[in-house]
């Protein structure tokens, strides 16, 4: 199995930028998704979560993220995505995707049994 994230570098305090996770290896449709992010010198947190879409998917968001962060899903691109609005310096981390069965425990690192390399989001303010 391979999460490869795509998108992060160096943006300004406001912008919007992208962040894409392709998934090889696994039966997409099949998993909840989800982006989380580690700050330097912080743990890894959650960010947001996106489930399998059999049920209706259902997007989560952590409260510092809800209504300037967009998670979507395309099942025939094996791809998620995390649209980032008005970033702000406090955004910078290391972004990861995921990918496992997670249930109601969407906000659990232990969810997800998958897990991107990780890209780097830096916001200058």
């Amino acid at each position: 199995v391979q999460l490869q994230a795509f998108g992060g570098g160096l943006v300004q305090a406001g912008d919007s930028p992208t962040l894409s996770c392709r998934a090889r290896g696994l039966i997409f449709n099949n998993y909840d998704m989800a982006w989380f992010r580690q700050a330097p010198g912080k743990e890894r947190e959650f960010a947001a979560a996106i489930t399998v879409s059999r049920s209706g998917s259902r997007t989560y968001y952590v409260d510092s993220v809800k209504g300037r962060f967009t998670i979507s899903r395309v099942n025939t691109k094996d791809t998620v995505y995390l649209q980032m609005n008005r970033l702000k310096p406090e955004d910078t981390a290391v972004y990861y995707c995921a990918a496992g069965y997670a249930d109601n425990s969407v906000y659990a690192r232990d969810s997800y049994d998958h897990w991107g390399q990780g890209t780097q989001v830096t916001v200058s303010s």
